[in-house]
């Protein structure tokens, strides 16, 4: 059986983790290279820039030459803990093979406290960021742990997930508070109907579609504990406006700027979870016939018939470690994961006979060249633990 191999190969992939503490590199962490510190290039945008697009970019891995350390990762400790919370339900279902309820849960509140540790100090509400410099092209730079919307979002899931099963009301009261980084911290753009959440507090970056329904979708789960009106109205008022640019097939630009008109896999499967959420946690259906469309575009679109994921709506090429991993995210959130459990075995199957390496770890991307086999603890370790976890989960529920 299909879930059996991918059982037998999960658990590599969970002791990797383990063992390397769920620390790591990432694929835009060039900047936190010692070496480069000690550079005078520092100072300009465009040596930024092209340093980070070297590391990224380079099938070898020039990190432990020029000095950048391996580091704990706020998204990435936030997608693990999602990942535990998963195993310990497909455990009480029954499937003990990566640890019986009491030990995850030892993981679990140790992530969990990990993961507030690890929040952003100085702004309205409990908020996260990334261990890393980085520049948006040359429009500005991100200081290492400027919060985002991202990041901010999965940790909240991750700890309201977390705070259901161990009942710790330090994880939900944390969450809770990240509404108010939304609502105070985040730019707004204004639309015809509604707005646009910015991705983060700084100016310049707010036409990412994803990162608007994220923000709503911290709302929805903010408001399902509070039932606090305002953060219902505002998340309803972000949905609006990024189901307004849905276009007629079902589809959305990753965002408004002419550098951001392409389509693509995982983020489409961020707007559509982030859709159900809001449906979830507010009890409001409008936006069904969205979701439906959506989907539709997402599954007939992103997936070869022999479960190569795509990248791309138009192209394959390069095969990104989050496509394959947000398949069960996506199916789990919306509840199609029966339905569609034939193309997500074929999926899971290329994927560890193709981005796996026989150490455990899960490669970056596949190129139709040389691809980047270098083990990103955040981007490539976290979110495939992450997306399984949703696969073993689903799995459990039909033993």
């Amino acid at each position: 059986m299909v879930s059996n191999f991918i059982d037998r190969n999960f658990i590599k992939h969970k002791e990797y983790c383990e063992n390397e503490e769920y620390k790591g590199w990432d694929p835009y962490d060039g900047l936190n290279s010692k070496v480069f510190q000690a550079l005078p290039f520092k100072k300009y945008d465009i040596a930024r820039l092209a340093w980070i697009q070297g590391f990224k970019r380079s099938p070898i891995n020039l990190r432990k030459v020029l000095m950048v350390p391996k580091e704990y990762n706020a998204k990435g400790i936030a997608l693990f803990l999602n990942g535990y919370c998963n195993l310990y339900h497909a455990a009480k279902n029954g499937n003990t093979s990566y640890g019986r309820p009491v030990e995850l849960l030892d993981n679990i509140r140790s992530l969990g406290e990990l993961l507030i540790s690890l929040k952003t100090e100085g702004y309205s509400g409990a908020a996260w960021g990334y261990n890393f410099d980085w520049q948006a092209r040359r429009l500005f730079l991100f200081k290492k742990n400027t919060p985002t919307v991202v990041a901010t979002s999965f940790a909240v899931d991750a700890l309201i997930k977390a705070y259901e099963i161990t009942k710790d009301r330090e994880f939900l009261n944390t969450a809770l508070s990240a509404a108010d980084f939304v609502m105070n911290d985040l730019n707004r753009t204004e639309k015809e109907n509604g707005f646009l959440f910015s991705y983060s507090p700084l100016n310049g970056n707010n036409t990412v579609y994803n990162a608007s329904l994220l923000g709503s979708k911290i709302l929805a789960i903010c408001y399902h504990y509070t039932k606090n009106e305002k953060y219902y109205e505002a998340a309803k008022a972000s949905v609006q406006a990024c189901v307004d640019q849905q276009r007629v097939d079902g589809s959305w630009l990753y965002g408004e700027l002419k550098v951001q008109n392409w389509i693509d896999s995982f983020h489409t499967g961020y707007n559509l979870d982030a859709l159900s959420y809001f449906q979830k946690y507010t009890g409001d259906y409008t936006y069904q016939d969205n979701i439906k469309r959506g989907f539709d575009y997402y599954i007939n679109n992103f997936f070869l018939a022999d479960g190569t994921p795509k990248y791309y709506h138009d192209k394959v090429y390069p095969i990104d470690i989050h496509c394959p991993g947000q398949l069960p995210v996506t199916l789990s959130s919306l509840n199609k994961f029966n339905e569609h459990k034939e193309l997500t075995d074929k999926v899971m199957q290329w994927t560890f006979d193709n981005m796996q390496d026989e150490k455990g770890f899960f490669y970056y991307q596949m190129k139709k060249g040389l691809s980047s086999k270098i083990p990103y603890m955040r981007w490539s370790q976290a979110f495939m633990f992450y997306g399984i976890s949703h696969y073993i989960k689903e799995n459990s529920k039909n033993a």
